[in-house]
This record gives C-alpha cells, sequence and structure tokens, in this order.
C-alpha cells in the first residue's frame, strides 16, 4: 500500500452532521496553507470543507522540508565522521552509507508526522469533511469533485480557499522527457547514492541536495545558468562556490544544458562547457503552482504563469475566492503559505489581517547555512536608500572560533543617515538559528547602533549580529571578549 493509499482509506468514510447555519468554507489542498486556512476558519466559527487529491498533507511533510532536512542532517553526520575541525585529536574514517535504510528511517518519520499533524487532527475535527478527489470550479460559489472512488459530488459554498501547492518545473531542454531523470521529490525517495550525479539548478532545493548526495557518496557536478544563487547578494554564492570546492562538489557556472540523452544507464548531457556524463540527472529549477485542473479562468481568477494573483489580503481576482502558499505569487516557503493561510481564514470569516512579509527570513540547510531577511544592498540602493553596509567574517566571532569552523560571514545593510536596520545576509553553519534575532530586530525597526549596544550570550554564534552592528563604528580587532 502506497502512502498516498494509506493517507486516502484513513481519511475515506469521514461524515458528520454540521450546522448548516454555519458559514461554509470549501479549501483545496491540505498542506500547510490549507490546513492553517481550514484550522482558522473553524477556529472562527466556520464549517469547512477540505478537498485532497493526493496524499494528505501536501509538499512540506511529505515530499519537502521534512524528508529533505532529514536526509541533510543524515549526510552532515556521515560528513563529520569522514571528516571534522577535530581529527587531530579524534580519529576518523570514512562511513559505510546504507541509503535503503537511511531512507527507511526517513519515510517512517514522515508517516509519523503526516498522521499526528495532518491525518489524526482531520480525523478528529468535528468541523472538517475531507473529500478524496480533485476539484474543479463551476462559479464562485460552487465547485465539482471527483472522487478518487468514482463517481462526482457537488460541493456550495460561501467562501473559498486555494491552497494546491506546486511541484518541480520540467524545463524545456531537448531528450530531458524523455529519460528517467530525478526531481526534488524522486531524489529524496532514491534508495541508492549515485556515484556520478548531474544537478542542474543552482537555487536553495538544487544546492541542499547537492551537498547532501556529495555527503552520502557521490561525485556531483553543478550546472549554473548564471551563478551559485544569482538571485541573492554575490557574497552569498561566492561562499557557497569556496564551500561546495572545498568538499570536491565541481560548480560549473554560466554553463546551460542543450540536450539530455539516456542509455545503457548512464545520462548523456550535452552544455556549453562540453559533453557531461552521469549515473543520475537531478532536475531543480523551480516549481510549477497546481492550478490548471481548478478551471479558474472561467470564475475570473487571475494567473501568471499558473500562478494565482493574490493581494496582502489572500484575496484572489474573484470575489469570495482567496488563496495561499506555493500556488500563488507568494515566495515559497512553507511558514509564508500557512501564514498566509490562517490570514486568508480571517478575511473570510469576515476579519481584516493582512500579510506583511517585509520582515521574512528565507534558510538554506547547506553546511555553511544560508540564512537573509529583509533587503539585500542592491535591492536597498534600487530602492533609492542610501546605504551603510558591514561584512563581518566569522574569524571575528569567538563562537567560531572555538567551534574550529570560521567558514562564512554576516553582512548588515543600513540607511545611511538614520542607522535604521534594513537587511541582514548569513553564511554561517549556523545561519538558520541566527536569522530570527535579526528578523525581530527589523520588524521592530532597531539601528544598528542599538543591536550593538544590546546584551548577546557569550559565546554563541548569534553575537555575531551583535559584533557585526558594532562595525559600523568601532574596530572589532580591537575589542577584547564579550567587551560591551
Amino acid at each position: 500500500m502506497t502512502p498516498a493509499t494509506r493517507a486516502t482509506s484513513k481519511l475515506q468514510g469521514v461524515s458528520r452532521v454540521k450546522n448548516d447555519k454555519k458559514l461554509h468554507i470549501a479549501v483545496i489542498g491540505s498542506g500547510g496553507a490549507a490546513m492553517a486556512a481550514a484550522l482558522k476558519a473553524t477556529e472562527r466559527g466556520a464549517r469547512v470543507t477540505l478537498i485532497e487529491r493526493g496524499t494528505v498533507g501536501g509538499t512540506c511533510v511529505n515530499v519537502g522540508c521534512v524528508p529533505s532536512k532529514i536526509m541533510i542532517r543524515a549526510a552532515h553526520i556521515a560528513h563529520l565522521r569522514k571528516e571534522s575541525p577535530f581529527d587531530a585529536g579524534i580519529s576518523a574514517e570514512a562511513p559505510q552509507v546504507d541509503r535503503a535504510k537511511l531512507l527507511q528511517q526517513q519515510q517512517a518519520r514522515v508517516e509519523e508526522l503526516r498522521d499526528t499533524k495532518y491525518e489524526k487532527i482531520l480525523r478528529e475535527h468535528k468541523d472538517i469533511t475531507v473529500l478524496n478527489g480533485e476539484a474543479r470550479f463551476v462559479d464562485t460559489n460552487s465547485l465539482v469533485v471527483t472522487l478518487a472512488e468514482g463517481g462526482e459530488k457537488p460541493v456550495h459554498f460561501d467562501r473559498a480557499f486555494i491552497g494546491t501547492g506546486a511541484r518541480p518545473a520540467e524545463p524545456r531542454i531537448t531528450g530531458l522527457a524523455d529519460t528517467p531523470y530525478l526531481t526534488s521529490t524522486s531524489a529524496l525517495a532514491l534508495d541508492t547514492v549515485p556515484k556520478r550525479l548531474i544537478v542542474i539548478g543552482a537555487g536553495f532545493v538544487a544546492l541542499e541536495l547537492t551537498q547532501a548526495f556529495a555527503r552520502l557518496g557521490s561525485k556531483v557536478t553543478v550546472l549554473a545558468r548564471s551563478r551559485l544563487l544569482s538571485s541573492e547578494d554575490p557574497a552569498i554564492g561566492e561562499a557557497m562556490d569556496a564551500a561546495f570546492k572545498r568538499e570536491g562538489i565541481e560548480v560549473l557556472r554560466e554553463t546551460a544544458p542543450s540536450q539530455v540523452d539516456y542509455s545503457d544507464n548512464e545520462f548523456i548531457v550535452e552544455t556549453s562547457a562540453g559533453t557531461l556524463r552521469a549515473d543520475q540527472l537531478l532536475v531543480a529549477t523551480g516549481r510549477t503552482p497546481n492550478t490548471e485542473a481548478l478551471n479558474l479562468a472561467s470564475i475570473g481568477v487571475e494567473t501568471s504563469r499558473g500562478a494565482i494573483q493574490v493581494d496582502e489580503h489572500l484575496q484572489t481576482t474573484a470575489p469570495g475566492i482567496y488563496a495561499a502558499g506555493d500556488c500563488t505569487n507568494q515566495p515559497q516557503f512553507v511558514y509564508v503559505a500557512a501564514a498566509g493561510g490562517s490570514r486568508a481564514a480571517i478575511n473570510m470569516t469576515g476579519g481584516e489581517a493582512k500579510l506583511d512579509l517585509s520582515a521574512m527570513p528565507g534558510v538554506m540547510f547547506t553546511d555553511p547555512q544560508v540564512a537573509t531577511v529583509g533587503l539585500s544592498e542592491a535591492e536597498a540602493v534600487a530602492r533609492g536608500y542610501s546605504v551603510d553596509t558591514r561584512l563581518l567574517d566569522l574569524e571575528n566571532v569567538p563562537r567560531a572560533l572555538v567551534n574550529f569552523y570560521t567558514q562564512g560571514f554576516i553582512k548588515m545593510v543600513a540607511e545611511r543617515s538614520t542607522g535604521r536596520l534594513l537587511g541582514v545576509q548569513i553564511v554561517a553553519a549556523e545561519g538558520g538559528e541566527i536569522i530570527q534575532t535579526a528578523v525581530m530586530a527589523l520588524r521592530a525597526g532597531l539601528a544598528v547602533q542599538e543591536i550593538g549596544d544590546d546584551l548577546f550570550p557569550y559565546l554563541t554564534m548569534v553575537e555575531g549580529l551583535k559584533l557585526c552592528a558594532q562595525t559600523f563604528t568601532k574596530d572589532v580587532k580591537q575589542l577584547s571578549c564579550c567587551a560591551g
């Protein structure tokens, strides 16, 4: 029995008596955005019909955040057993990696979290009815569900929420569609570690999986159309280039694939840098919104390249229809999806909530991690700010020194006239843990002087924020440890 079948069997037959006087909301999807919308709507007195065509839980728990971070953590442990900054005093040797057993452990945790955080909640919630099938809109107050068990069921609603997520995109490369290439979804389910792996893509997902497979034993080559993380501050891409080079990962910049063939269990990729060969090919060049089956155009919901266009209230261009998450024009992070779903539910039930993304953190779980919030230097300048910036190498952070891991930096962007923090970019082993402090500082409108004057615990990596802030007025190399 597949995970999708198990999920469907657990939720089939759910039928509860509803109070028909309650506001009725149709929620399409069951991932982060949809679940947040459903739960917040019922909390505010509505009843919900939730429609899911596949596996309950959406991308994050099933084929995204959860399995990828498990794989990344396993690869990190494998890397440390092979090599660490303390090898002079602690013996190290290359570990034996059994990917099949790691996959078994990974999927067990995925199924556990899917049940406790999604299926169990839906099974036991008195105000949510689940339909297993595919929805399509008839008008702005009704839809039809093609049921997985056969037949169709009409659903009439007062409001509707769309949280259908996205799937890996397939770039237009000659021959690619005729090969058994990997996507981020199938790569996470791979039960072997390929000896040679080519990765097409240079964004967050591509680079996380690149390093994970390399640390588990693959010889990996990355094809970047321009450079690594081209949408981020150039210093971030340069730092990741250096990190990958240290680990033997080959990065081919400004390299585009023109044709892909598959013969004798081998991928042959023609590129602007020559012919490349590998046992597996991973394509991670973006995601495509799951909206084509919803019949959105007929009810006036505007899309752009499949992405539903929503305003700050999560309202689409059709009255009473709301959306959030990866199927929209919002940033593709599960916490953005969940926040959007929750706020949409408030608005669908008579409230007034906005989704403010001005202090939205982003994290890439490589080693070192990449974490950002607010404006980069280039973005700030483009918006007309006169800026002052500082970049602090981690060799100036005491915690990084005692960890013997000084790869990376912390960069702050401030408004020159006021010193107000505009953005932070971090490349550090614990970047994802540090960034939320920067989020709170940005949200509070703090100036770098205030951050530099505040108390930070010693020895911690987050103290690097204080030190970076102090560099706007001081030479931190001349400060003693934990100097205020």
